[in-house]
């Protein structure tokens, strides 16, 4: 039952840690997303996709980061375990979303200059 516990802490305490980041990177991606996508409708959609796929990586590394069933070591190592992968989990994501958006904004950029110069 111990081991039980123990994950249900480590999970409960890893999506807080997800979700206040979340929060903290909502309205910046809100309006990035809004920039680029050229109507709020678009980055609305995309903002809480991003939230979704941001959520569920980390939530799916820490399910799979299961407690020794005899917990040989103590219960707040594996509790920092499960954080640990699932934040590694999140930072991939933001590392991965954070190529693709400046990729796409790298060409957005390039694209208005042009048009102001008249060039397209």
């Amino acid at each position: 039952m111990i081991t039980v516990i123990v994950f249900l802490v480590g999970l409960t305490a890893t999506m807080g840690l997800v979700t206040v980041a979340l929060l903290y990177l909502r309205n910046p991606l809100q309006i990035i997303l809004a920039d680029l996508c050229g109507t709020t409708d678009r980055a609305r959609f995309w903002t809480a996709f991003s939230n979704i796929t941001l959520f569920l990586v980390p939530l799916v590394i820490a399910l799979d980061h299961r407690p020794d069933a005899y917990l040989k070591q103590g219960a707040i190592f594996e509790i920092s375990g499960q954080i640990e992968c699932a934040t590694i989990g999140f930072v991939v994501s933001v590392v991965v979303m954070g190529i693709i958006l400046s990729t796409y904004i790298s060409r957005v950029n390039v694209i208005r200059a042009a048009k102001g110069n008249g060039e397209l």
